[in-house]
This record gives structure tokens, sequence and C-alpha cells, in this order.
């Protein structure tokens, strides 16, 4: 991945029916083994064993920005704060110095499947902010940007911006130690929806900006005289306008963009910093605090079934909704 960015993992699962509890009704023979990775099959358990998902685990020195494009995550983290999302919210979350979370996918339809998808990317700190005081912030779907246009064939396009601007459309602003929270860094995480034939440009920014676009679904596009397939990403330059042109089918992509942070990155499992003696001193540290201890019952726990989507802070009275 480019800088600022470190990795981002793509999640896809046709989950089947509840059974009331939030896990599978039938789990087949071999599922539930706590590590469950199989990209053949329709939908994976991860490292859950109830309940899909991510249970307990560490993170320093970065942000995670998680994208619920369908389905729902219910967050729990080692400093008392909760909450479930989906269904288009997004979670901005700063690692920062230390903290433990787990991501679970609760499947709350008993009578119909529940099919989920999600993109976290992770998106470096600066060394000026790897110990930031970790927090999160969300963002409601009814909140986040989407920019609805036709080309000049009358072809509809739609662009969600999670982050960067778009023809004087800007995000939300993100946490304030974010590499993104200065918009001069040009951090750009956009959700892109063409309808078939669709033409679309990336306007230039800069000359240093790094430029990624993933190609997650749909028919093949067209960047000037390159075709890019489903599954395939690209690397673009950032200060020249970049022409796409659409297939015969509805297509979705990803892009990420930034200035570069230009600073060495040494990273080990959940932990990003500079060098590899601050990742051992993050194992260290994890080993001996665990970021603050796990407050919860579960390693893997889940709010209530019928809980909404909502945020709960541990360092804030009230208990934030999506507006309504």
């Amino acid at each position: 991945m480019l800088d600022p960015f470190i990795v981002t993992f793509h999640h896809d699962d046709l989950f089947p029916n509840g059974n009331r509890k939030m896990e599978p009704e039938v789990m087949p023979e071999g599922k539930n083994n706590g590590e469950d990775f199989d990209m053949q099959a329709d939908w994976r358990m991860y490292y859950g064993d109830t309940v899909p998902g991510f249970p307990v685990h560490p993170h320093r020195g970065f942000e995670t920005v998680t994208l619920m494009i369908k389905g729902f995550a219910d967050h729990f983290d080692s400093k008392g704060s909760k909450g479930r999302y989906g269904q288009g919210d997004v979670q901005w979350m700063t690692a920062g110095a230390g903290v433990q979370h787990s991501e679970m996918f609760p499947l709350l339809n008993d009578d119909k499947e529940n099919p989920m998808e999600l993109f976290q990317v992770w998106l470096n700190l600066p060394k000026k902010d790897k110990f930031a005081k970790p927090d999160y912030k969300m963002f409601w779907n009814e909140q986040v940007p989407t920019i609805t246009e036709k080309d000049q064939n009358g072809n509809l396009l739609e662009i969600t911006i999670v982050a960067g601007e778009y023809k004087g459309t800007k995000s939300l602003d993100p946490l304030p130690s974010s590499w993104a929270y200065d918009r001069n860094n040009h951090v750009g995480i956009w959700l892109i929806k063409l309808e078939p034939n669709a033409e679309f440009t990336l306007p230039a920014v800069s000359s240093t900006l790094n430029r990624v676009l993933y190609h997650y679904r749909g028919a093949s596009i067209a960047i000037e005289e390159m075709v890019i397939a489903e599954k395939y990403e690209v690397e673009l330059t950032g200060d020249e306008e970049v022409h796409i042109k659409n297939g015969n089918g509805v297509t979705q992509l990803l892009l990420l963009e930034g200035e570069p942070i230009n600073e060495p990155v040494a990273a080990s499992g959940p932990f990003v910093l500079n060098t590899m003696n601050e990742v051992k001193q993050a194992y260290y540290d994890y080993q001996k605090t665990c970021f603050g201890g796990w407050p919860w019952s579960s390693h893997g726990p889940v709010n209530d079934k019928e809980a909404g989507r909502f945020a709960s802070y541990y360092d804030r009275k009230e208990i934030e909704y999506p507006p309504k």
C-alpha cells in the first residue's frame, strides 16, 4: 500500500440466517474453529467462535477507518466504549498510544440472510502523533456526503466522500491527531459507483500525491488505453486528471489518496511504528499493561439484539445515535 496508507482489507460475506443469538443458524462442520479465512467459502467466521468477527486484539501507532457498506459491526474497546454501526456508517478510530478493541458481526436477521461487506483502511500516523490519546468517532451514513451527478452523456455516477473533497464538497472532519485532519495532506477516501458506460474524471491534486484506485465490483473500466478488471487495483499519478470510462455494467471503486508522511515504517502484526525497537516496546507494553485491560465479560462481546445503531464513549455521558 502507498504512504500514508498501511494496508486495506475488503471483507465480503454472505452470512446466513441468524439463530436468535446473533450466531449462524447452521454452522457447517469445521467452520467455528476460531480461525476461518477460507476465501473460497461464501462467508467466514474469522476469529469468532460463535458470532463471526474479530475478538479482542490490540493496536498502536496508526488509525483504522472502517467503512460498513452492508451489515453491522459491534464495537467494544479497552477504554470502556462500545457501539453498533452499519449500513453505510463509517468508524474512524485513532489507536495512537495503544488500545484493545473487538469487532464482531452480529447476525441480526433470523428470517433471512445477513450479507456483510466492509473496507478497513489502516492509515498511518506521523511520529509526532503515534502516541496520541486513543479515541474513535462515528461518521453516520446520514452525515457522510454523497454526490450524484451525470456525465456528458447523461450516465449517472455517485461519489461518497469519507475523507477529502470533491468539487467543493468536503468530508466530515476526522479525529484531530489524524494525518487526514490537515486538509493540506489531501487525504482522500472515496467510494465511487458508476452506472453502465458512465465516464468520470479524477481531478489533479499535486505532484507528490500518492493515489491508488481499487476496482472491487462490476464491469471492466478503461483508463486511457489500460483496461482494469474486477479485483484489480492501479496506481495513478496525482498531478494529472485521470479519465475513467466504465463498461456495460454497474461498477464500484475505492479511491485512496494522500500526501506521503515520508517517515520510516516498522510494522509487525497490530503495531505500526517507526523502528523495530519501538515495535518490540509495543509488544512489551501490551504484555505488561494490556493497554488498560479488558472491562468486558467476553473476548467477543455483542450488543443486545434489539439495539439499534449507537455509539457510547467512555469519556462522554451522552449516547450518540444517527441523526433522524
